[in-house]
C-alpha cells in the first residue's frame, strides 16, 4: 500500500519529551515501513522517520494554533492530491475539512482526545471518513460515528525493558493538571511513607491549579521533581519505581504512560476512569483503586507490591500493547477499506 500519514505541525515525530499523538504516529509509521509499505509522513522538518518525510514547517510550531495547522494540512493535502496514494491516515482534525476535495482517496482519522463538543459537532459533517477510537470508553462517550473501529495504542517493546533493582520510591509522570491528579499522587505517597519522583510540568491552562495545589506539595521532603522527561530518563525511572501512580479524575481516552510503565514491568495504580478499566488488569499489570487511601494501601511497604511479578507484567503488555499488534490492527482496517472501495467501483463499472 502507498499510505500518506498526516501528523500535527506542533511537535516533531517522534517528540523529544511531551507528545502522545506524535509518539503514536512515529510507532505506526515505523511499523508500516517495517511491514514493507510505502509510507510518506507529513510532519515537521525536525522529525526523524524511516518513511519519506515531507514538511511545510522546518521546525515544530508550539504552542498550537489553528492557522499553523491549516497551513500544514493544506500543504500536505495538496501534495497528496498530486500523488498516487491508496489511503490517507490523518492525525490532525483540520484534515477532515479537506477530505471532500479528495473524494477518490479514502481517509482514516484517529481520535486522540477526550470528547470535545466542537470537535464532535465537526465530525458530524464527515460520515464517510473512517474513524479510529483509541479505547472502547472513548468511543462510548463520543457521538455515534457510522464507521469507527477501536484500536489500542502500541509501542515498540525494544525501547523498554524490565530488570534491575527496584527502589523504594513510586513515580508520577505526566502533565501537571488537576484531572491527572499529581497532588493526590503526592498525598498517597506521603500517607504510604514512600518517596515519590515527579516527572512533568504544568501547561499554561494549568498554572492556577499548580499554584494552588502543587506549589507547596512539591517542596515536601518525600518529593523529587524532575520536570519534563524523555524516554532516556523515563525508562530508568519506571524500571526502578515500585509503581506508577495515576489518580486521574477525568475520562482519559488512553494514557500512553500506562503501557510504557507496563512494558518496564512497573505496575500502574490508577483510579477507574477513562480507559484504565480496559488497559489495567488487577494483579497482572497494576491495580484499580477508588481513593488516595486505597492507593496508599497498595504502595505501602509490606503490601501486595512485594509479590508483584514484573516479568509477567511486561510479557502481558508486549502481547496486548506491542507495536506489531497495533500495526496489524491498522493494516486490517486499511485492507478492508480498500476492499470495500474496489467492490463499489466494480459494481459501478
Amino acid at each position: 500500500m502507498r499510505i500518506a500519514i498526516v501528523s500535527t505541525p506542533f511537535l516533531a515525530v517522534p517528540p523529544r519529551t511531551y507528545g502522545g499523538t506524535e509518539l503514536v504516529v512515529h510507532e505506526l509509521v515505523e511499523g508500516l515501513v517495517a511491514h514493507g509499505h510505502d509510507v510518506t509522513l507529513f510532519a515537521t522538518g525536525d522529525s526523524t522517520s524511516s518513511a519519506e518525510l515531507r514538511y511545510a514547517y522546518s521546525e515544530a510550531q508550539w504552542p498550537p494554533s489553528p492557522l499553523t495547522e491549516t497551513y500544514h494540512v493544506s500543504s500536505s493535502m495538496a501534495q497528496i492530491a498530486a500523488g498516487n496514494f491508496d489511503l490517507v491516515h490523518a492525525h490532525a482534525a483540520m484534515a477532515l475539512g479537506f477530505a471532500r476535495l479528495l473524494p477518490e482517496i479514502p481517509m482514516v482519522y484517529t481520535l486522540h482526545h477526550h470528547r470535545v463538543k466542537d470537535l464532535s459537532d465537526f465530525y458530524r459533517h464527515f460520515p464517510k471518513v473512517h474513524y479510529i477510537a483509541i479505547s472502547h470508553r472513548q468511543k462510548e462517550l463520543e457521538i455515534s460515528l457510522p464507521q469507527c473501529e477501536v484500536i489500542h495504542h502500541g509501542l515498540d517493546p525494544r525501547r523498554f525493558s524490565c530488570g534491575g533493582p527496584t527502589g523504594d520510591h513510586v513515580c508520577f509522570i505526566g502533565r501537571f493538571a488537576e484531572e491527572k491528579g499529581p497532588h493526590m499522587a503526592i498525598d498517597a505517597a506521603r500517607e504510604a511513607g514512600v518517596p515519590i519522583i515527579m516527572g512533568g510540568e504544568p501547561h499554561p491552562p494549568d498554572m492556577e491549579y499548580a499554584r494552588r495545589e502543587l506549589e507547596s506539595r512539591l517542596t515536601q521532603p518525600h518529593v523529587t521533581r524532575l520536570g519534563n522527561i524523555g524516554c532516556d530518563k523515563k525508562v530508568p525511572l519506571l524500571q526502578s519505581s515500585r509503581a506508577l501512580l495515576a489518580p486521574i479524575t477525568w475520562e482519559e481516552p488512553f494514557g500512553l504512560i500506562f503501557i510504557e510503565a507496563m512494558l518496564c514491568g512497573c505496575p500502574v495504580v490508577a483510579f477507574p476512569r477513562g480507559s484504565t478499566r480496559e488497559l489495567i488488569e488487577n494483579g497482572v499489570t497494576g491495580y484499580l483503586v477508588n481513593s488516595t487511601e486505597e492507593m496508599a494501601e497498595i504502595i505501602r511497604p509490606g503490601g501486595v507490591l512485594e509479590s508483584f511479578n514484573r516479568e509477567k507484567c511486561r510479557t502481558h503488555a508486549v502481547t496486548r500493547f506491542g507495536r506489531d499488534r497495533m500495526v496489524t490492527d491498522h493494516l486490517r482496517v486499511y485492507a478492508q477499506i480498500l476492499e470495500d472501495r474496489n467492490s463499489k467501483e466494480l459494481l459501478v463499472a
